[in-house]
């Protein structure tokens, strides 16, 4: 608003009065604090599977000749069949992730829509398709150990036995996080942010234990 005054030449002048308007703070966006923390966690996993693999390679290198006695005695095609079959897992669980994040807990549809399937119906493909890996898994140790492949039998049987075993148990423990999942998206009275925020925290654990796997199965199986 402009103001008219005299000065002593008779000439209006004009001056203007300041606006008062509040000041524009940023908006900070910080991370979510229990996604940042389960990433650290997971950082400390990684060094715990690295030194696994530590393990693996030095003993490999002490004792070459055991393991081009003992590696032809894996099933490479078996043990590829069990890793598409982890690997289409992880990809099912993105799926379920993206309808955590559209808040569509559940399927819209019927059960044979999959175009409406929710995140609830997308986990639990992914925990069926865990299972066949455990399972395939736990045939191949009874296979192996039927051929003098023990944990026990000597230093191979006990790095690869290690190794795998570590996995598995930590594809268990995915296992048990999809159906709290599951069970949690059942009990909520209404599926929200933390809801939404635990099933990408368990989807960020499922694709760490897929690409680990991965790596193994190249080092033990394909690497000779």
């Amino acid at each position: 608003m402009k103001l008219p005054c005299q000065l002593g030449n008779n000439r209006p002048v004009s001056t203007a009065t300041a606006s008062h308007s509040a000041p524009v703070h940023p908006v900070i966006n910080r991370p979510n604090t229990s996604t940042v923390g389960f990433i650290v966690w997971l950082g400390s996993e990684l060094m715990f599977f690295a030194a696994l693999f530590a393990m693996y390679f030095t003993i490999r290198s002490v004792a070459p000749e055991m393991w081009q006695e003992e590696t032809p005695k894996l099933a490479v095609p078996f043990a590829l069949a069990n890793t598409t079959v982890l690997v289409i897992s992880s990809i099912t669980c993105q799926f379920g992730v993206h309808k955590a994040e559209h808040f569509k807990p559940a399927r819209t549809g019927g059960i044979f829509e999959i175009g409406k399937w929710g995140m609830i119906e997308w986990y639990l493909l992914s925990f069926v398709l865990g299972a066949i890996f455990i399972g395939g898994q736990v045939f191949e140790y009874a296979t192996l150990v039927s051929e003098g492949v023990a944990l026990n039998s000597n230093a191979y049987g006990s790095v690869f036995y290690l190794t795998t075993g570590f996995h598995g148990l930590h594809v268990i423990g995915g296992l048990i996080a999809f159906l709290m999942v599951v069970g949690r998206a059942y009990g909520a009275k209404k599926f929200g942010h933390r809801e939404a925020t635990f099933a990408v925290c368990v989807s960020y654990y499922w694709h760490f234990v897929d690409v680990v796997w991965v790596a193994l199965f190249a080092v033990i199986y394909l690497l000779h």
